[in-house]
Formats: structure tokens, C-alpha cells, sequence
């Protein structure tokens, strides 16, 4: 495995130009168990740490101690490939009345939050790396302006070997499990704190 020394700095560093880029693309199937909302949902632009968000591949040898891969990078910010899992999740369950990013317009009844706190490929003291994803999810009741539900989702998917492409692929299969598991979380955390609040008032 070819590895670059990653500081802060060389993690923000720009890729070079002939890196092999790798563009995940997650599919996640829909839970039958998953409920069927009328409500709409924004996702909020996530937030990250730099290191965290970069199109740099993160990778953690040992404890306490990150590099990336040399030569590989990612078409997209983790943030950016998690927010379009849970979207496509989403609206291709046909479960949720609409749902859209922030900014396009949409006046949703809950505002979902994220938090990437890990997007990297982790030994563990292991001979082969796990595709690893840590996300703090809030899901906000607009009108209220109170934290309906809020939940840390974690997965790690070992890779078939140590080589960036399967690397990748891992990091495809724990986009999905995280992204299926946060959009059904959404939806069933969503409609219990609806059914708390009181009926609205008659005209």
C-alpha cells in the first residue's frame, strides 16, 4: 500500500491532477418497516472538520495517527456523497411528502443536520482496513424550534484487501448501510414527534 505523510496540511492540500479518482455510488433499498410521512424534510449543509471533508483518502494506520492514500482521490467531499445517499434514499422510498436540499425553495416541517465525524479507511490493528463512517444526525422540528430526535450512526466495512479500489468499494457498501440507516431513522423519528404534538386549532 502506497501512503503520503497527512498532516493538516498535506490533507488540505490540492490533489494532483493525475490521481485515480473514485466517485462511490451507493444504492440503498428501501425498509418496508419504514413509515409513510406527509411532512417535508430539508437537509441542512453538513458540517465537518477539513481533514475530515477533503477529497484527500483518509487513511488511519495505527492509532492516533492519519495519512492518506497517494495518488487517490475522491470526485466529491464525504459530506456532499452522504447528503446525496440520504436524499436519493429518501425520495426513491417514496415515503416522506418532498424532500430537497437547503436553499432549493422547499419549506420542510423538519430540518435535518449532519455532522461527519469520521470518513476514513482504519486499520484497528488489523492486517486489512474498514471503510469507516461516524455521522451526528439532529433532526429539527422547524416550527418549535426544538431537536426532535438526534442519534449517532456509525459503520465500518471491512475491505477485501488492502488496495485502494477495494477500499473504495468498502467505503460504497458503508455509504449505503449509513445512509438507508439515516433516512429510516428520519422518517420513524420524524412521525413519532409529530404524533406528540398537539392537534392544530380549529378555524
Amino acid at each position: 500500500m502506497m501512503l503520503a505523510l497527512a498532516g493538516c496540511s498535506i490533507l488540505g492540500d490540492k490533489p494532483k491532477s493525475n490521481n485515480t479518482i473514485f466517485a462511490p455510488e451507493p444504492a440503498v433499498q428501501a425498509d418496508p418497516s419504514w413509515p409513510k410521512v406527509d411532512w417535508q424534510l430539508v437537509i441542512a449543509p453538513p458540517a465537518a472538520a477539513r481533514f475530515v471533508d477533503s477529497l484527500r483518502i483518509a487513511v488511519r494506520p495505527t492509532p492516533g495517527e492519519v495519512q492518506v492514500y497517494r495518488d487517490a482521490q475522491w470526485a466529491r467531499p464525504p459530506s456532499d456523497m452522504l447528503v446525496d445517499t440520504v436524499l436519493r434514499a429518501l425520495e426513491d422510498s417514496g415515503r416522506i411528502g418532498g424532500v430537497a436540499r437547503q436553499g432549493m425553495g422547499v419549506a420542510g416541517e423538519y430540518k435535518l443536520f449532519f455532522e461527519v465525524r469520521r470518513f476514513e479507511s482504519d486499520y484497528a490493528g488489523g492486517p486489512v482496513p474498514s471503510a469507516t463512517i461516524e455521522v451526528s444526525a439532529k433532526l429539527l422540528h422547524v416550527q418549535q424550534q426544538k431537536v426532535a430526535a438526534s442519534r449517532v450512526f456509525t459503520q465500518s466495512t471491512p475491505a477485501a484487501s488492502t488496495a485502494v479500489p477495494d477500499v473504495a468499494r468498502a467505503f460504497e457498501q458503508s455509504l449505503s448501510k449509513i445512509g438507508g440507516e439515516i433516512a429510516g431513522w428520519t422518517l420513524v423519528s420524524g412521525e413519532a414527534y409529530r404524533r406528540t404534538l398537539p392537534p392544530p386549532a380549529a378555524p
